[in-house]
């Protein structure tokens, strides 16, 4: 007489284990990126602000090329006592609300050649591949 091998019936423990494992090590692994990536959209928001302000400045010493001096302050400052920040208190401002709460604006000018750099620096460790003193900057002829 032969036997007849008997048939499974239905999942067994191990085999639903080892599938509930594979989709937590998915999952997981999805929670981490979309941390990362979330990382690094606010940096990439914060050089995007960085260089909108660096335009921003350099246009309106542009239309005040007479006072070039005055927007001149061949250091970066933050508007709260390390450095003078002529008259650029306003944008100091907009460059915390904007980029981050530790950026810093420096704006440099020749004037007998019309030449003036600006620049935003801010911490930007967050992001991957971030910098504590990362920098936007900007040099053009006016």
């Amino acid at each position: 007489m032969s036997s007849m091998p008997a048939r499974q019936r239905g999942i067994g423990m191990i085999e639903v284990m080892v599938a509930v494992l594979i989709l937590a090590i998915g999952v997981l692994g999805i929670a981490a990126l979309q941390a990362i990536t979330l990382k690094n959209t606010g940096s990439s928001a914060s050089r995007t602000q960085a260089a909108v302000q660096v335009y921003s400045m350099m246009d309106i010493i542009r239309a005040d090329r007479e006072n070039v001096s005055a927007y001149n302050t061949n250091i970066y400052v933050d508007g709260q006592g390390s450095g003078d920040p002529g008259s650029m208190d306003a944008w100091l401002t907009g460059l915390k609300q904007t980029v981050a709460p530790d950026a810093k604006g420096r704006v440099v000018c020749v004037q007998n050649t019309m030449t003036c750099s600006v620049g935003v620096q801010w911490n930007d460790e967050r992001g991957t591949g971030g910098d504590s003193q990362e920098q936007v900057e900007v040099t053009s002829q006016l």
